[in-house]
């Protein structure tokens, strides 16, 4: 392959509307950027790449002015004190205030200080008019409404239209199709490109080798903190050069190998019934999940003891069986991995020991810390290949891979007969991703069932033995055995994007 070469995207071949050059940045004796570089044209769509704790976050915060550099310059069309407005972020967890409506969402950024009223007609023009470039039919229709009402694809159109009406001129989007179906998916891609005509740029931050390459136009990866690609055309370089400039093994663009049979250990069988469903899961087989929240989450809460009533019925060794509590279920041995790391998942102000003996202390109704629990949690560290400075350090420390990590280590001393995942994967690397697969196969070869719900397609064909699938409407639709699961028959069944 030829070496590859700068895109040419861009009405002006030598100006870049953004330019952030040797950007260097440490947290106390950590050196997170050693020299990044990014450079974006006018009107383009750039995928940023690399590993997790490669930089990604930092160079983005840093872009955005939520962190300072140490060295490095950053310029908006040259100018090396750019307008803070022009550059806006779209994070995962969206920063919308729920209780005030669309158009006070949008127009909040003018107001002057935090007693200011807002004008309602000016609020509702300068609203109406930056939702309009994005979604013309929702700048009509939702404007007065609170934003808690809209849906997840609406609510980050929104936050783009907000980020329009500051004067952005490049939109920082990080893992925008995470939970979308394929239809909201289509959507938001026709509108960044429609952006992108107007010149409007987009940085894509994205795990997803499928939705880089049908969108952006040329990348940049990082690794280690410097950029190791820089401005590469996609059609230019494949995926397994991508995978090797981020520091992984190639073979790891390829699905895991299928998995041998589960150990002969006692075994259980489950039983899950809903209206029109019924199906019976034994030791060993990871089921999957696939479909918009409202299926899945069903199944996850009565699993977990968070649903009352129960959305689904479980029979365990042909007993019904229903779980008042989180709590009450762990003790049972069912453990989880929430979707969400933030909110349900890392405690934040305990230290990464805490967080990897939480269930253990729960399990074994313990408030206080053991003698055995340092030692414990060193060893998942060390199994795992958890880097980390101390299991003192806060998890903050760590990349967000690193972090989703630490939450599937939570569950290896408890070791759980059932083992319920919420996008195990999301907003991890390539190779992060594969590792994560592997614990999943050898948590069902030592005879726990895996129940795993994820929006990625391609890894419930790689890992799951069959696959649950839901409609739009949270309707199951069908159950498909393993040589049945295809990319095809998924989207047919849940609607969703592949």
């Amino acid at each position: 392959m030829s070496a590859p070469r700068e895109t040419q995207a861009g009405t002006n071949a030598t100006a870049f509307v953004l330019e952030a050059k040797q950007i260097e940045k440490s947290f106390g004796a950590t050196h997170v950027l050693r020299g990044a570089n990014l450079r974006i044209r006018r009107g383009e769509i750039h995928a940023l790449l690399g590993g997790n704790g490669a930089g990604k976050s930092t160079l983005i915060r840093i872009i955005s002015g939520s962190h300072r550099l140490d060295a490095g310059s950053i310029s908006i069309d040259g100018r090396l004190d750019p307008n803070p407005n022009a550059i806006a972020v779209v994070f995962q967890e969206l920063a919308l205030l729920p209780h005030l409506s669309v158009a006070e969402n949008i127009y909040l950024p003018h107001r002057k200080c935090a007693f200011a009223r807002l004008g309602e007609a000016a609020c509702y023009a300068e609203a109406r008019a930056a939702l309009a470039l994005v979604d013309e039919e929702l700048a009509e229709r939702t404007l007065d409404w609170p934003v808690a009402q809209l849906d997840l694809h609406e609510r980050q159109f929104v936050e783009i239209a907000r980020a329009l009406s500051s004067g952005a001129r490049v939109l920082l989007l990080d893992e925008p199709t995470a939970n979308l179906t394929f239809s909201e998916t289509e959507r938001l891609f026709g509108i960044l490109r429609r952006l992108a005509q107007q010149g409007i740029s987009t940085l894509l931050v994205s795990h997803r080798m499928g939705e880089i390459r049908a969108l952006a136009d040329v990348c940049t990866v990082l690794r280690d903190g410097r950029s190791v690609l820089d401005r590469v055309a996609l059609s230019d370089i494949s995926d397994e050069a991508i995978v090797e400039a981020m520091g992984q093994k190639s073979s790891a663009v390829s699905p895991p190998a299928p998995r041998g049979a589960p150990a002969a250990s006692a075994r259980m069988q489950i039983v899950l019934r809903s209206p029109g469903v019924s199906l019976s899961v034994a030791s060993g087989e990871v089921l999957g999940l696939a479909g918009a929240p409202a299926g899945p989450s069903g199944v996850i809460e009565t699993l977990i003891g968070a649903s009352r009533p129960a959305a689904w019925q479980i029979t365990i060794d042909g007993i019904d069986v229903r779980f008042s509590s989180p709590a009450e279920a762990i003790r049972a041995g069912v453990g989880y991995v929430s979707g969400d790391r933030a909110e349900k998942g890392i405690l934040a102000t305990l230290p990464i020991l805490d967080n990897i003996v939480a269930a253990a202390r729960v399990a074994d109704r313990r408030i206080l810390a053991s003698s055995r629990e340092a030692t414990a949690a060193q060893t998942a560290l060390d199994t795992l290949s958890i880097k980390a400075s101390s299991i003192d350090a806060l998890p903050q420390t760590v990349s967000g891979g690193t972090q989703q990590k630490l939450l599937l280590a939570r569950w290896l001393a408890p070791a759980p007969k059932i083992l319920v995942l919420e996008e195990p994967t999301r907003g991890v690397d390539i190779g992060t991703k594969r590792e994560i697969y592997a614990m999943i196969r050898d948590a069902a070869a030592a005879g726990c069932v895996v129940v795993w719900w994820s929006t990625e397609f391609t890894e419930l064909i790689a890992v799951c033995d069959r696959v649950v699938a839901f409609d739009l409407s949270g309707q199951a639709s069908g159950v498909l055995d393993r040589d049945e699961l295809d990319e095809v028959s998924l989207s047919r069944a849940t609607g969703m994007a592949a």
